[in-house]
C-alpha cells in the first residue's frame, strides 16, 4: 500500500474520486456520516469512505494529495 499523506477525506476528494459536482460529493459525505453515526462536525476517514462505496483503498488513495 501506498504511504498516505493523511486519511480524512474532503468534499474535492469524492469530486476527483467520483468525477461528481461538489453538492454529490456532500451527499455523500453526509450520507456516510448517518451510516456510521457521526455527528456534523466529525470527520470521515478515507477508509469509511472506500468501506461506504465499496472501493479498493489502494486505488483511491491515488486520488487524494
Amino acid at each position: 500500500m501506498t504511504e498516505l499523506s493523511r486519511m480524512v477525506i474532503y468534499t474535492k476528494d469524492v469530486q476527483r474520486i467520483t468525477g461528481r459536482t461538489d453538492r454529490y460529493a456532500r451527499k455523500i459525505l453526509s450520507k456516510i456520516r448517518v451510516k456510521y453515526g457521526k455527528q456534523k462536525h466529525q470527520l470521515i476517514s478515507l477508509q469509511e469512505l472506500c468501506d461506504y462505496m465499496g472501493l479498493n483503498i489502494e486505488d483511491v488513495a491515488k486520488y487524494i494529495d
